[in-house]
Formats: structure tokens, sequence, C-alpha cells
């Protein structure tokens, strides 16, 4: 695994502050951050966890058990998870439908550039009749794939795989809207770009908005990067590297799930995306060592086994890219 020279370790003073700025807010999606721990800590180690390991794997960032437990059974009533009893212990595991979902996101959270553009839009018409609340569950779940929104019946994708995205919505439990769907792939718009495409960012996506939240995290990770790289270069001890790692992916997740990622050629200047994608990067790779440490000790089955890392977890963040961002 990639790391940094050892020193010794210490909180240091930019990753206790963002922990104890989670700690501290009022009100914790708990759900959605087991999702992000699934996804970035469990699943490359099997996709499955004995729940008393997940709890305490967490308890740092101070989510209670209940809440955990909670946020457990609601994630495999929606069918994310599966329960497997091992003796009096059960370990949680990922579905076959959680796990799509998990590698489908995972392909852009690890990728080193967004997807490239082949000036193709992608487009889910609504063309039958629906309430202003089945309308609204469909706008928030496809705003959540990145989807942007002309009018009241058009969503708009510049590379979604469109078969996926029904996936999604079925797995979301929208599968009663599918037959009211038409999925197009627009004509090709290789003459170059053009004043319509221009208009359709402008229209379908609110880019200032999406620009301030990666600015924000940028803001957010980059005292810590500054903290662990170059001369002042100090090593994380494995509980924390853990814990920031799971938020910087948390994070950085959310902020994908609501992006086009838009080709560059369509994006305002000094677009701040790429910035994040380059820091989330080198972060991610500073803290991989000490973080699987941490995994390596408290990450458990309910046989009391520790689950293997698989060999395809090198693949995150390939290296064909310039690796630093500037801080």
């Amino acid at each position: 695994m990639r790391g940094f020279p050892v020193a010794h370790a210490q909180v240091i003073q930019p990753i206790q502050t963002r922990l104890d700025d989670f700690r501290q807010q009022r009100r914790v999606q708990a759900g959605s951050l087991i999702i992000s721990v699934f996804g970035d800590a469990i699943l490359p180690r099997g996709g499955r966890v004995w729940l008393g390991s997940l709890i305490r794997l967490l308890e740092p960032l101070e989510l209670n058990e209940r809440l955990i437990r909670t946020s457990v059974f609601r994630l495999a009533k929606e069918e994310w998870l599966r329960t497997e009893t091992v003796g009096r212990r059960a370990d949680y595991a990922l579905t076959n439908s959680g796990r799509r979902r998990f590698e489908e996101a995972a392909r852009h959270i690890y990728a080193s550039h967004a997807p490239l553009w082949d000036r193709r839009w992608r487009l889910i018409l609504a063309v039958g009749d629906f309430d202003p609340k089945e309308r609204e569950a469909l706008r928030r779940a496809l705003f959540w794939q990145g989807f942007g929104v002309l009018g009241a019946d058009c969503f708009v994708h510049p590379s979604a795989d469109l078969t996926a995205a029904f996936d999604a919505l079925v797995a979301e439990g929208l599968a009663g809207h599918l037959e009211r769907l038409m999925p197009l792939l627009a004509a090709d718009s290789r003459s170059g770009l053009s004043a319509n495409d221009a208009d359709l960012v402008r229209r379908a996506w609110n880019l200032e908005e999406l620009g301030e939240a990666y600015a924000g995290f940028v803001a957010t990770y980059q005292p810590i990067l500054a903290e662990v790289r170059g001369d002042r270069q100090t090593e994380v001890g494995d509980e924390e590297a853990f814990l920031v790692r799971t938020l910087l992916i948390h994070d950085y997740r959310r902020l994908l799930l609501r992006d086009p990622e838009l080709p560059d050629v369509l994006l305002p200047t000094d677009w701040p995306g790429q910035k994040a994608r380059l820091l989330c990067k080198e972060l991610y790779r500073r803290l991989e060592v000490p973080s699987e440490r941490h995994l390596d000790h408290f990450l458990t089955l309910a046989d009391g086994s520790t689950p293997v890392l698989d060999a395809a977890y090198a693949e995150r963040f390939p290296q064909d890219d310039p690796l630093t961002v500037s801080v």
C-alpha cells in the first residue's frame, strides 16, 4: 500500500477540528454515513461486517449504539443490507443490489478524472401522469444521480448509463414509475460546442451552488493535506486516519452524487471540482496505510475473524495523472 515516512503519531489540529465539527452537528444522517463506510472500508473486505465491529468503528464519531442499530435495520429494510446469523451473533452483508449500487458509485468516487463526453445527452422523459408527490420523489432520486431538470418532464445527464439509472430508481422503491418514463439518447453534436449545449447546462443545473459546495470541501480538507505532506509531513494516528478518511469519502461522495461531471468545455473557468478530486485523491492515499492498519485491528466478522483486503483495492485512484494539488 502507498504511504509516507513514519514520524511521531499525534492528533493533527486540522483533523481534530474536522472531527469536532462532525461531532457537534445537531443532526447526523447516520444511514448515509454507514453507506459510505460500507462502500469505502467494508466492500473491499468482502462486503460484510459484524454489527458490534461497526459500532466500535463509529463510536469515536460519537454515534451511539442505538442510532447505529436503528440505521442498520433501516438499511436492511430498504434492501441495502441483509443479515447472516453466526451463532448468537450476526453479520450484516451487502445485498446483490446494494453491492451493485456501491460498485457503480465507486467507479466515480475513485476515478482519476471525470468520464469522457461523447457529445450526446442522456434524457429521461416523464411521459405519463405523475401526482406532485410522485414527481418530487422522482426529481429527488434523479437529482442524487446528477440529473438536471429541463421543464417539468425532462431530466438530462451528459454521460449516465440509463440502464443503471433505472436500476437505481428500482432500488429507491420507484419501480412503479418506470412504465411512465422514456430513456433517450440525444443526437450526436460533434459539429462542435453549440450555444444550445451551454444554454442547456444553465437551465438544468445550479452550478454556482455546486461550485460553492466543492470550494467548501477544499477549504475543509486542504489544511489536513498541508499537515501530512512535504517538509511538514506528519504521521496520522491509525484511528484518526480511519475517521478522517471516512468523512473525506463521505463528503466527497455526497458531492459527486449530485454532480453531472460535465466536460471541461461546459464548465465555468476555474471550476473547483477538479481541485477537489485531486485533493481527495492525494489525501486518501496519504491516509491509506494507517487507516487500513486500524481496520486490520477493529473490523471483524461475527466469528471473530478479520476479512482480508481484496487486491482490487489497489486500483482506487489510479496513478495515470499527477498526484498532487497545490495547497
